[in-house]
């Protein structure tokens, strides 16, 4: 029997009792039932299964499904495009419009291809969500071309979202490596700076690899602002490296700002602007 099933099928092909059903398995969606930690992939396919197998995986559940991370089973509802305004909690349905070829298989399951998914990630959420999810898929699938997405919205002109589409994926970056990095890269653009370039390569004298990378930055001013999470602080191991490769970032010259969990977003904008400032005087 498969990890995720249908209750009724189990039964009657005798796999299972009813008994066995309540006592020994989650209930995940109305007759569709699990045991153990469910991961975005089972949950998706436990929604396939209440459509009666008959729907499309769409959205946040989609990209995950291609591989974007950062996406957390337990709070993700299962999007589908299926005809059912009734659908239970944890799966949200649409009935849009799909054409043939925005549709491939993964996972064994009907699921949105990358430019789809990416078109109705920039869709929906508000715009900050919608680029840190686009920056996740565009991640993970080494994946960047824009015109494939850009070339649905003449197809799909009556959707919701559809006006903002351009704008989302303009803000996209697969150099992301977190949402809170594409929070930060967010803010220093709407801060007024320029955009900020990702995943800055460092080489050290005569390397033809490059030794480090940098979140993100400006190369004409060796100014990168970098966000640092939990584990730079937890980690020895982590503690140790990051001191080794700040003295190497500082001996080639560029100027580091680090934010963590707790700086407000003033101050990220004021420290900065101090240091932008300091560069330019330095260079005249």
């Amino acid at each position: 029997m498969q990890r995720v099933f249908v209750g009724s099928e189990s039964v009657a092909a005798g796999e299972v009792t009813k008994y066995q059903l309540r006592a020994h398995y989650q209930r995940v969606f109305p007759d569709v039932y699990a045991r153990g930690p469910l991961s975005i992939e089972d949950l998706a396919l436990a929604a396939f299964l209440w459509s009666r197998r008959r729907a499309v995986v769409t959205g946040v559940a989609a990209s995950a499904l291609h591989g974007a991370k950062w996406v957390d089973a337990r709070k993700t509802p299962i999007e589908l495009n299926y005809p059912n305004n009734k659908s239970p909690h944890g799966i949200i349905t649409r009935d849009e419009t799909l054409l043939d070829d925005e549709v491939q298989t993964l996972h064994g399951l009907p699921v949105t291809t990358l430019p789809r998914t990416a078109f109705d990630l920039a869709r929906r959420g508000t715009i900050r969500q919608a680029v840190a999810r686009l920056d996740a898929l565009a991640n993970a699938a080494h994946w960047s071309r824009k015109d494939d997405v850009l070339d649905l919205l003449p197809r799909h002109p009556r959707l919701s979202g559809v006006p903002r589409v351009p704008e989302v994926l303009d803000l996209m970056d697969a150099g992301a490596q977190s949402p809170r990095e594409t929070w930060l890269r967010l803010l220093l653009i709407e801060a007024g700076f320029p955009r900020p370039r990702t995943q800055i390569p460092l080489y050290g004298p005569g390397e033809g690899r490059p030794r480090y990378y940098l979140d993100m930055g400006w190369e004409d001013m060796m100014l990168a602002v970098e966000y640092d999470g939990e584990h730079h602080r937890t980690s020895r191991d982590t503690y140790t490296n990051d001191i080794i490769r700040s003295d190497f970032i500082h001996d080639l010259g560029w100027r580091m700002i680090r934010v963590v969990a707790g700086h407000r977003r003033a101050e990220i904008i004021e420290k900065t602007r101090r240091a932008w400032s300091l560069r330019q005087n330095s260079a005249r």
